[in-house]
């Protein structure tokens, strides 16, 4: 298993779009990958379970990558953390 941890941002935090394109980043691979906040674990494919982390401004989360391919899952979530969020 694969992590990071990863301060938002973006001024409206974890907001649709942004989830929505995260959730397609992360069924690019087999690997199960999650976000983590406040205790909470949500799988990175459930869009609506994203949302309902409530992640905002200065939020710190730990995402997880847990498979064959975590390198390449875990490399390609935080750039797309540090380039959209």
């Amino acid at each position: 298993m694969k992590e990071f941890n990863y301060t938002i941002t973006d001024e409206l935090g974890i907001h649709a779009r942004p989830a929505g394109l995260l959730t397609k980043e992360a069924k690019k691979f087999s690997s199960v990958c999650t976000i983590s906040k406040d205790g909470q674990s949500k799988k990175l494919t459930q869009l609506m379970m994203i949302m309902s982390l409530g992640v905002k401004k200065g939020d710190v989360v730990t995402v997880q990558a847990d498979g064959t391919d975590e390198d390449a899952a875990i490399a390609a979530l935080k750039k797309f953390f540090e380039d959209n969020l």
